[in-house]
């Protein structure tokens, strides 16, 4: 059995503000330090063999006191960025949703095929994302591995062990994960699936919420 430990970053200033995130290299916001130490604090009491994370700079620096605790380099990809949204990037969400409508309704309604003007889909998201996680499983086979990503990618990453993607016509669906919650996933050699927990944040209760 393989642990999957799938772990969103802390609140980012751009989480704070209300921003896309998308590609940039968004820092965390004060909380989101905080948000990450506390992880780090809950997770060094597992038994973590691996950490990998998105080379976006909010995601790294959520992996890092983890990284530190236990003595384990992070493994950095652009394999688990979340999605880019392209020409709204940056912007806050009233901004999108003015100046590009039809883009930011398609992004709501979660078109898995549907391609952001300068972008992604879910596909290409997918395309991208799951290969590196499989690889990663199988590199790190009767371990656990914790990979530091972003609500999308971890959205896409939770539906893809669970087989939910296989489909040729897919429906909306959703997995939210707040700042710093963490989904617990283990597979079987067998292919076997089990999901112990999704958007699990007990590990932050003493903490002011993000909303994010």
């Amino acid at each position: 059995m393989t642990g999957i430990l799938l772990i969103r970053h802390g609140q980012s200033e751009g989480n704070a503000e209300r921003r896309f995130g998308g590609h940039t290299a968004t820092p965390l916001s004060a909380l989101g330090r905080t948000q990450a130490e506390a992880t780090a604090r809950a997770l060094g009491r597992e038994p973590i063999t691996a950490i990998y994370s998105s080379d976006l700079l909010r995601a790294v620096e959520t992996a890092a006191p983890l990284a530190r605790a236990l003595g384990v380099e992070v493994r950095q990809t652009d394999a688990f960025r979340e999605r880019s949204v392209g020409h709204m990037e940056g912007l806050t969400f009233e901004e999108a949703a003015q100046k590009f409508p039809a883009e930011y309704a398609a992004l709501l309604h979660r078109d898995f095929e549907h391609v952001l003007s300068g972008g992604e889909s879910y596909r290409q998201l997918l395309d991208r994302a799951a290969s590196e996680l499989d690889r990663a499983i199988a590199d790190n086979r009767g371990g656990t591995i914790a990979v530091f990503s972003h609500t999308g990618t971890i959205c896409i990453l939770a539906l893809h062990l669970m087989g939910a993607l296989d489909a040729p016509n897919l429906r909306p669906v959703w997995i939210g994960t707040a700042n710093c919650g963490v989904a617990r996933i283990q597979c079987r050699d067998d292919g076997f699936v089990r999901v112990t927990a999704i958007n699990d944040t007990r590990h932050l209760s003493a903490l002011p919420e993000s909303n994010t």
